[in-house]
């Protein structure tokens, strides 16, 4: 009976960027079976976020050995004990760019014992990317991610993306979109009490 019933319906588009549902009404007959996945699609784009585009994250941070944008390998002995923050971007991304004086900012307010900041430049050009670099300071370590493998590890669904891990070596916090100086800073603060 459940499947064989016709009832109206509404349509559903969710916005996977913002997390937020958009109604649009359209008249029809179809079977409870699609309306019934019509709201678990509803429901799988209600998700839970601590505030703006930040959500908490668990697991260990994934190994960052690569090669850096300009040559040479990431020494990552330096990490244990403090807060990481990594930052995927691409030369091709507007909102990186937007984003990337607030890093380097942060970066340089932070400096001597504050955060390890590590970049990973995403499917991109080596020349593009050291020129991005010098145009926005390059204060901190970029690593290449010629074939996404790091963004695979990471799970980075799109650019740019910021992950915080913890002093433990666990990742708590990812910020998925353009980050801001004030929600940097305070996921810096709570990653490292």
């Amino acid at each position: 009976f459940f499947f064989k019933q016709k009832t109206a319906y509404e349509i559903y588009q969710c916005d996977w960027s913002s997390g937020r549902v958009l109604f649009r009404s359209v008249r029809g007959r179809v079977p409870r079976a699609a309306l019934l996945c019509v709201v678990l699609l509803v429901a799988a784009c209600a998700r839970v976020r601590t505030e703006g585009n930040a959500i908490a994250v668990t697991g260990p941070l994934p190994d960052l050995s690569a090669t850096l944008v300009g040559g040479g390998t990431l020494d990552t002995s330096g990490f244990e004990g403090r807060v990481v923050v990594v930052n995927f971007w691409a030369t091709w991304c507007g909102p990186c760019r937007r984003e990337q004086p607030i890093l380097e900012s942060v970066f340089e307010d932070t400096r001597g014992g504050g955060p390890v900041f590590v970049g990973v430049n995403y499917r991109d050009d080596d020349a593009a990317a050291a020129a991005y670099l010098e145009e926005f300071g390059g204060g901190y370590a970029s690593v290449a991610d010629p074939a996404g493998t790091l963004a695979f590890r990471f799970g980075v669904p799109y650019l740019p993306a910021t992950y915080v891990a913890g002093p433990d070596g666990q990742l708590r916090f990812r910020v998925v979109g353009e980050i801001d100086r004030a929600t940097l800073e305070d996921l810096i603060a709570r990653a490292a009490a």
